[in-house]
């Protein structure tokens, strides 16, 4: 049931999972619907529901409702107002020229955008009461579109990048909407928008972000295909690329054929970074060891963390980032949980690992860190309970990102009075969550040695 038209729908609480912990962005509430992206006639056909919402960016940024008097949320916009955006149609299935209709018969072509903005379907989110849509025959590509859409009981949700259109364009129809609303619409960056995400929108906007951001990076000019080097253009929905050369109307000439056109190829699928995030500790489970970045804000602790590379097991990476980073040799492990974070694209997979304290700790091996020192429980309890022991997500260093981004050296802040031993990661954040999890005692680190 739609509460205003511009930006809210009525949603259920996403319950934890029975698999283990649900992390903030984690705990998907879409069903994705992966097996239509290749129908245009379920796509185009749903883009005109009443129902549909989008979930707009601009330069990575979440458009923000805010009501009168109520919070700020994820803004939702209905089909009708992003109208004036999503060009002519079809939306999905474009051919050569813009208004033109691809051939439903070439694969290069399935639900594919060459047109205006990009968009990608996120999926549906189902009415609690409804029967979950299953690849079958009751909800089946090969259906009309009629038989389709009468079948969609929920919201579906798209996302749409609004990044290279004018300036103007944008602001006029986002003004008239708010208008109309009585909201206030606005981009923000998205670490500042994690504070007034639910559970719920932030993993819509894990999904979306993170779509959104890879789409970006690879449709802007200089973006080519990996297999030949041709630009690249969207199809399925917005989940996947396609090299240009693969299109019915490109120029045939004597070279050998793209290889991207044979096979799978995951490189023009969405990519997923995974990063470990290492929280360390002792083996009677009374101390942990927290590491600084030189380039972090003033007195910022956190946990060791770092990418997996090609050929290794996320255990692997357990051992030797806390080797290169620390010179720790680990003596057991414990797995916790994983979260997506999409800043731009990780799945941060979260451990406890024991080793001595007795050791001493070296930073002089990959020079990756300015610090690393041991803290009791009673120290980390003290910053956990302080005010200003945890970081935002807005003021938190882009450490757990996993993504090698430009940071500004860190400023000198005047020290106040009763400042705590250090600053540690917020909540919503692995780390944070790992270090909140076992300051709280509910980590029991035995069967890890």
């Amino acid at each position: 049931m739609l509460r205003s038209p511009f930006y809210n729908v009525q949603i259920r609480q996403i319950s934890s999972s029975a698999k283990g912990h649900t992390n903030f962005f984690a705990g998907s509430p879409l069903n994705r619907l992966s097996w239509l992206r290749q129908s245009p006639i379920f796509l185009n056909a749903i883009v005109s529901s009443p129902a549909t919402r989008w979930i707009v960016f601009n330069d990575g940024k979440p458009l923000m409702a805010t009501g009168t008097s109520g919070p700020t949320t994820l803004a939702r916009l209905s089909t009708n107002d992003v109208r004036p955006w999503l060009g002519l149609e079809p939306i999905f299935s474009q051919g050569q020229h813009e208004g033109s209709v691809a051939d439903p018969e070439v694969t290069s072509l399935q639900s594919s955008r060459l047109h205006g903005p990009p968009i990608i379907f996120l999926g549906l989110h189902e009415d609690e009461n409804a029967m979950h849509a299953l690849p079958s025959s009751e909800f089946s590509a090969k259906k009309d579109a009629q038989a389709m859409v009468s079948n969609v009981h929920g919201t579906p949700y798209f996302s749409l990048d609004v990044t290279e259109l004018e300036e103007g364009n944008v602001s006029e129809v986002l003004n008239e909407r708010a208008e109309a609303g009585s909201v206030k619409l606005e981009f923000l960056d998205g670490r500042a928008a994690m504070g007034s995400l639910t559970q719920f929108d932030s993993a819509v906007f894990a999904e979306a972000r993170s779509l959104v951001d890879w789409s970006a990076r690879n449709r802007r000019v200089g973006q080519y295909c990996a297999g030949c080097g041709s630009p690249v253009y969207t199809l399925w929905a917005g989940w996947k690329h396609a090299c240009s050369s693969l299109l019915p109307w490109a120029p045939r000439t004597t070279t050998k054929p793209c290889p991207t056109g044979k096979a799978l190829n995951n490189y023009l699928h969405p990519r997923t970074d995974p990063v470990v995030i290492i929280l360390t500790v002792s083996p009677d489970n009374g101390k942990i060891l927290l590491g600084r970045n030189k380039s972090w804000p003033k007195n910022f602790y956190s946990a060791l963390a770092g990418f997996v590379e090609p050929g290794e097991s996320l255990e692997d990476t357990v051992e030797r980032e806390l080797w290169e980073e620390a010179g720790i040799k680990v003596l057991g492990l414990k797995y916790h949980s994983t979260q997506p974070w999409p800043f731009p694209a990780n799945i941060m997979a979260g451990f406890y690992a024991v080793a001595d304290p007795s050791q001493p700790v070296r930073t002089d091996l990959d020079n990756e860190l300015e610090d690393a020192r041991w803290y009791t429980r009673e120290e980390v309890l003290s910053v956990l309970n302080h005010t200003e022991g945890l970081k935002t997500g807005k003021d938190a260093p882009k450490w757990d990102s996993g993504v090698e981004e430009k940071v500004e050296e860190a400023k000198e802040v005047p020290e106040k009075l009763d400042e705590p031993p250090f600053k540690g990661p917020p909540r919503n954040a692995m780390a944070g969550v790992l270090l909140s999890d076992w300051a709280s005692g509910k980590v029991d680190i035995k069967s890890a040695l």
